[in-house]
């Protein structure tokens, strides 16, 4: 975790802000993810800040981390919200978020989704393909309403990242090429249930390079002069997020470096630029707290067993993601040795670290860094284990934002078959 995370030694014990992970993990168990109010608020500012210069929108990726204590937090500064799913406009509503400042990406918008979003009023729909802006001038129709829509297109522009979170090149399915999309956006002017009003673009997740981006901007606002030129003026910008952070001994930018980058291009353009950042702001700020539950050795390999597992943090063994890991107690074990890290699901694919030099044994504390972004959203019931807790800590003050699923909520709403 970098020299400025919320998450550090004080008397040897590691604290989140002003509160020792230990006393959380005696009052609410593990694993529990925890997250740090401060840190979400500073890395939303920084973001903000960087884009003083320019009319600007920055919409937090709901998809990052979902609970509504973060959604919450960000709300109460003003945030805007992007979504992909109804359920995730509802989290925003149910936490206190405006729907006027919310914008709907995503693929595979079913109709309900398009009403539920219209009636609600979200600010604008993200459109991945000429069916999707079919049917969303059908139902905007039906409902008497005129939805605002910007079109995603692909630049085709390789974001140098980990292949199933690069979304910019003609091989990936979001957006539309951009070579097409002219074409696209004159149709929807002529849909009277739909009002064009920007253009939208994403190559990719974990961007640690401002170039590949830049690259991207430049492509778009060429698009955007072409449309002016024959007579279709867009009012916004959208350039998605994906700001990398530090995970291992990646140098990344700063998210703020990205946004005044991408600004800067846009300066005296007279457009609102619209960024969706999500792990750049929660990402740092969460660590998943978890308990040593064996050691144990098979031929040269040393494991440690701990009560977290891939169901509770997919990111290593689906994207062969990189955590820091740290022991809650400075000096809880003496010496060292390289272990994985593993958890209790019966896959060879669960583990949390491999090959780590880590000093831990039976029954202490760790705790896995930069968490706070597809951790608990991504988590799962397999091998019926129920879900983490989650805590957010303000200051001296931990908060469990989610209680720890119960098994029997694991089958609630299943049935055996009649006699």
């Amino acid at each position: 975790m970098s020299a400025v995370s919320p998450f550090r030694y004080v008397g040897g014990r590691l604290h989140a802000e002003d509160v020792p992970l230990d006393d959380i993990a005696r009052d609410h168990g593990t694993p529990t993810y925890v997250y740090s109010r401060a840190a979400i608020e500073s890395r939303y500012r920084a973001i903000v800040g960087a884009l003083g210069g320019i009319e600007h929108r920055v919409c937090y990726a709901v998809k990052a981390n979902g609970n509504l204590a973060v959604l919450d937090v960000l709300a109460r500064l003003g945030a805007g919200f992007d979504i992909v799913s109804v359920g995730e406009l509802e989290r925003v509503l149910a936490a206190g978020g405006d729907a006027a400042r919310v914008v709907f990406s995503g693929v595979g918008k079913r109709r309900d989704e398009m009403q539920r979003a219209l009636d609600a009023g979200v600010h604008c729909f993200n459109v991945e393909s000429a069916g999707e802006l079919e049917l969303l001038a059908q139902v905007a129709a039906e409902a008497g309403r005129r939805a605002r829509v910007s079109l995603r297109v692909n630049p085709d522009v390789d974001a140098r990242t980990h292949p199933y979170i690069s979304t910019g090149l003609k091989r990936n399915k979001f957006g539309v090429p951009i070579e097409e999309a002219e074409g696209l956006y004159l149709r929807a002017a002529a849909m009277p249930a739909l009002e064009a009003c920007g253009v939208d673009c994403h190559i990719g997740s974990q961007l640690t390079d401002p170039a590949p981006i830049l690259d991207a901007v430049d492509r778009v606002l060429a698009l955007v002069d072409r449309l002016d030129t024959a007579g279709l003026r867009l009012r916004h910008v959208d350039m998605g997020g994906g700001f990398g952070i530090r995970y291992r001994d990646e140098t990344p930018a700063r998210p703020e470096a990205f946004a005044a980058a991408i600004a800067g291009r846009l300066a005296g353009r007279g457009l609102e630029l619209v960024l969706e950042p999500g792990r750049a702001i929660v990402g740092e700020a969460g660590v998943l707290l978890t308990r040593v539950l064996y050691g144990k050795r098979n031929g040269d390999r040393v494991f440690l067993v701990a009560d977290a597992a891939m169901n509770d943090l997919i990111r290593p063994a689906l994207y062969q993601g990189w955590h820091p890991v740290l022991p809650v107690r400075e000096g809880a074990a003496d010496g060292s040795a390289t272990v994985d890290l593993v958890g209790p699901v019966c896959e060879s694919a669960d583990f949390l670290a491999l090959e780590r030099p880590l000093a831990a044994a039976p029954g202490d504390l760790l705790a896995v860094g930069c968490a706070g972004a597809y951790g608990f959203v991504m988590s799962s019931n397999y091998n019926a284990r129920p879900r983490a807790a989650e805590v957010m800590v303000d200051g001296t003050a931990a908060h469990r934002v989610r209680s720890r699923e119960r098994v029997q909520d694991l089958f609630a709403g299943e049935a055996r078959l009649p006699e």
